[in-house]
């Protein structure tokens, strides 16, 4: 009964939820391939660059506790659906940027309007499996970053080649309204489609719905709870939550953000096949995010399913940077972002472990508002290193000895506290 119960609500939940993230999560790094065009045409430096993409990440990050605890009050069909029509419109909107101080205020809204998702959707999975499931569930929902990369980057390049100049619009202004469209389309497919918990599943029987119920109760003994939203900012360990997950966002917005750029320098041309060949590196990231996932499911063991990934990701940004063949390059970076990219989904395993009730929802907020502050940090460091040395091999060493950090730093989460 249980195994076929779980079998309806992956089909019913997940899938869907995936193609949500694929398209979140390609409007908010498109900007990474807009740039190859954008900034010829509006004169923006690579520092200006930087610093728009990660001006995403203040609007994310003043807005994303709010966002959750509203989420957890009026349920996530109502709140996602919102969400998702907001920052369609206002991705679609980007192609009317015309200067820095623009690209700066709509990379703000975007953040503003986005804020809120991805917890949100890591507090609904919490609605639905207990915790020696859910690594597993994350780390299949997550394959949507490296995902909206294989599929993504392709057709940004496409599109930017293909419309550059039609109805006198450049490439890049035609990618940003043909990608916002879907998010749009499926904010409005959420309303209708999504449930806010199991008991609003009229595709489980009771019996089906009672199994899952009982299993999630029986985790439920075992958590912590925080009657305020002001106990969660006192907890010590959600604090070093936070620094572990900045860490880790730190290597994977580094990556996305630049990888067209990272791709470009290494000889290829043409932004069509930047698509194709920046897709490698997050084909093998789906591999690892989701082998490292099972595996951390299977044996009830976070910390180290961790660290490895996160070293991985460190020594494939070092090699990268540092070797001046193409081949070895792009391979490197495929190290790079098999690791980089699957510590973050990884990583949820560790707080949801010990948080629920409505502590789970202001603490999975404040972890990744926080950690997410790295997404501004990240490319605007890469950035200005870039224009300050002329190379990304500095930027690269930096996000490698990031990850290192953060490897360290899971280390000293008690096993007990998150093997479970």
């Amino acid at each position: 009964m249980k195994r076929i119960a779980y079998r309806k609500v992956f089909w019913r939940i997940v899938p869907f939820l995936m193609l949500c993230y694929v398209v979140a999560y390609l409007d908010r790094v498109n900007v990474g391939f807009a740039k190859l065009q954008m900034s010829t045409d509006l004169a923006f430096s690579e520092t200006v660059y930087g610093l728009g993409a990660g001006i995403f990440f203040i609007g994310y990050f003043l807005f994303e506790v709010p966002s959750n605890v509203i989420l957890h009050k009026v349920g996530a069909r109502v709140w996602i659906a919102r969400i998702m029509i907001t920052w369609g419109l206002i991705s679609a909107g980007f192609m009317f940027t015309a200067s820095a101080p623009m690209f700066y205020l709509l990379r703000f809204l975007l953040g503003v309007a986005e804020a809120g998702f991805y917890p949100g959707i890591i507090l609904f999975l919490t609605y639905w499996y207990p915790s020696h499931r859910r690594a597993k569930i994350i780390a299949i929902f997550m394959s949507a970053i490296p995902i909206s990369g294989i599929f993504g980057n392709p057709l940004s390049g496409w599109i930017m080649d293909s419309f550059h100049g039609s109805n006198g619009l450049a490439g890049w202004q035609w990618m940003f309204l043909i990608e916002a469209v879907p998010a749009i389309l499926l904010g409005i497919a959420v309303f209708f489609f999504l449930d806010n918990g199991i008991r609003h599943a009229k595709w489980l029987s009771e019996a089906e719905k009672q199994a899952i119920e009982r299993e999630i109760a029986q985790e439920e003994h075992g958590k912590e709870r925080s009657h305020s939203v002001a106990g969660i900012f006192r907890d010590p360990r959600i604090w070093l939550m936070c620094l572990i997950y900045f860490c880790f966002v730190m290597g994977q917005y580094g990556l996305t953000f630049w990888m067209p750029t990272l791709v470009k320098a290494t000889g290829v041309a043409g932004n069509l096949n930047i698509g194709l060949i920046s897709a490698i590196p997050f084909i093998c990231a789906v591999i690892a995010m989701n082998f490292f996932g099972r595996s951390a499911d299977r044996y009830r063991e976070r910390r180290w399913h961790l660290v490895v990934p996160a070293l991985f990701g460190a020594v494939g940004f070092v090699v990268a940077a540092a070797s001046p063949d193409p081949t070895i390059a792009i391979a490197f970076l495929s190290l790079a972002a098999a690791g980089a990219i699957t510590c973050a989904p990884l990583f949820w395993s560790l707080p949801t472990a010990f948080l629920g009730g409505t502590g789970a929802a202001a603490g999975i907020a404040l972890i990744n508002s926080v950690g997410n502050l790295a997404g501004f940090v990240s490319p605007y460091l890469v950035g200005y290193l870039k224009d300050l040395t002329g190379t990304t091999q500095v930027g690269m060493y930096a996000l490698a000895a990031i990850l290192m950090v953060g490897a360290i730093l899971v280390l000293t989460v008690p096993p007990k506290l998150v093997n479970r």
